[in-house]
């Protein structure tokens, strides 16, 4: 038998090892990416969930505001009236501002807020001294005649049909108009009409 010269390596003798050889620690760390892609995964999934009726919305997720505090400052810097309703336990403003309804320099003003109720729904209070037909329109971006009206809080409140099966109602109070609008049930628009009318007129 004569040595191998020049020839191709003996068997096992090339660099690196097979698949074979390869140590438990190898296999470890060539799983590593694995898991993290899988870890990743599951934490979007969890941030997630099924809703037949479209996605739902975790309420600790939404933001809350001090829909006092920023209805007290407002108060100072809109001529009309502002008040300040206190609602139950469980409604959390998420928004608040004042705006121009419309996009003239000097239209008139609103003063918004926005809250979700313990059920997930959403209802917001606009007030205004635009007239009861222009605030409508910009609270429910759309043009629409009224649907009739209804009697909340000792007041009359005409009706007006919103976007996606939402409702509007608005109250004259003279010098400013009231609107109520959002997803909430009638009991929910009741409940906030009482506690805004029932609510006495800021400071400014």
């Amino acid at each position: 038998m004569t040595d191998r010269e020049g020839g191709d390596p003996a068997p096992g003798a090339r660099g690196g090892r097979s698949r074979g050889q390869q140590s438990a620690r190898d296999v470890l760390l060539s799983m590593v990416p694995l898991v993290l892609i899988v870890l990743a995964l599951v934490g979007l999934a969890g941030m997630c969930s099924f809703s037949p009726g479209g996605p739902s919305i975790d309420p600790r997720a939404v933001p809350t505001v001090d829909a006092a505090e920023r209805l007290g400052r407002a108060a100072s810097t809109v001529p009309f009236p502002v008040r300040s309703p206190e609602l139950p336990a469980g409604w959390r403003a998420n928004s608040a501002g004042v705006e121009r309804v419309g996009a003239e320099p000097d239209a008139p003003q609103a003063v918004r807020v926005g809250w979700r109720t313990p059920g997930g729904n959403y209802l917001r209070l606009s007030q205004s001294s635009a007239g009861e037909a222009e605030l409508a329109v910009f609270e429910t971006e759309q043009r629409a005649a009224p649907t009739g009206a209804v009697q909340a809080a000792g007041r009359v409140w005409v009706r007006y049909p919103g976007p996606r099966a939402e409702q509007a109602w608005v109250s004259d109070l003279g010098e400013v108009r009231l609107l109520v609008t959002g997803s909430g049930t009638e009991e929910q628009f009741r409940t906030l009409a009482d506690a805004t009318l029932d609510a006495p007129v800021l400071p400014r």
